[in-house]
């Protein structure tokens, strides 16, 4: 029998300006009680710190700060994960990201799934001063200068744009030897740093016709999916990589591309043959423009998951 999909939630902090009370403290604090007592294994958050205009004019969205929209759903909750749902590496130095994670994770009593990405909006790249063209190349650095100051020891690293001289981090992550992190995106690349750097991997359900403009390929089927999981399974093999990959995925549907409607049998079928893949979790999003809007669509998702 298969291990039920476990959920995690998208927490509506991504609604601003127009919804501003679901990015309210109270509302986040709130909701993240009742995904808990729905029996939600999760709540996620997005990662745009400074988005382009035109970008926000043709659907996309502003967000609260991962680190402080988590810390208040982990202060209201005990036992509910915090997922960045993706982190964009390259906007951040690499230790000062180590630390904001250990310090979300020491307060929450390990409770972060930390997925980070490339990224792919170079306007918003340029407006923080981050590289664009050497996202992928930052990425696996920043990864591997994490994961070195998670030890505790003093670190020793050159990057290509920090030096660290014995610099110790403190705290340290409840998790050991640090949260989970699974690495989102839809490319070969993408995949070989999962594999290679990282506990998990997190691919995007995405229309063919977007592959340009999100910089990675569509997944708009069960086949596809498959197919980019068999490349996951061949770097593996090739790496020397024995321990499962945690895989997290949305349901065709419940994306921002979908329309937030489920039909109670067809979404229990549609997770069943994502279980039967080797997916390990599901991000959703949920409808609603207000507070009761949203937590009725969440008590009656976890009630036709469970039904």
């Amino acid at each position: 029998m298969l291990d039920p999909v476990l959920i995690s939630l998208g927490l509506p902090t991504d609604r601003l300006p127009r919804s501003p009370s679901l990015a309210s403290a109270d509302a986040i604090a709130r909701i993240s009680q009742r995904a808990e007592g729905a029996g939600y294994h999760a709540v996620f958050v997005t990662d745009h710190p400074f988005p382009p205009g035109r970008w926000l004019a043709g659907g996309g969205h502003n967000s609260l700060d991962p680190f402080v929209a988590l810390s208040f759903a982990a202060a209201a909750t005990a036992t509910l994960r915090l997922q960045t749902n993706l982190l964009v590496l390259g906007y951040r130095n690499p230790f000062m990201a180590a630390h904001s994670i250990a310090s979300l994770d020491s307060l929450s009593g390990g409770r972060t799934i930390i997925g980070v990405g490339a990224g792919y909006l170079e306007a918003e790249f340029d407006a923080v001063g981050a590289e664009f063209v050497d996202r992928a190349r930052a990425s696996d650095e920043a990864l591997i200068a994490m994961i070195e100051a998670w030890t505790g020891n003093p670190v020793e690293f050159e990057g290509s744009r920090f030096r660290a001289t014995g610099n110790v981090l403190q705290p340290l992550p409840a998790q050991r030897p640090h949260p989970p992190l699974i690495v989102g995106g839809n490319s070969t690349a993408a995949i070989r740093r999962a594999v290679t750097l990282a506990d998990g991997w997190v691919p995007m359900p995405s229309p063919a016709s977007a592959a340009r403009r999100l910089r990675t390929p569509g997944i708009e089927t069960i086949g596809d999916l498959s197919a980019r999981l068999a490349i996951a399974h061949d770097i593996a093999s090739e790496v020397g990589r024995t321990e499962p990959l945690q895989v997290w995925f949305t349901p065709w549907g419940l994306s921002g591309f979908g329309t937030g409607a489920w039909d109670p049998p067809r979404l229990r079928d549609s997770l069943d043959s994502l279980a039967a893949v080797g997916v390990h979790g599901a991000t959703i999003t949920l409808p609603g423009t207000t507070e009761d809007e949203f937590v009725a669509a969440l008590e009656s998702f976890a009630a036709a998951v469970s039904d």
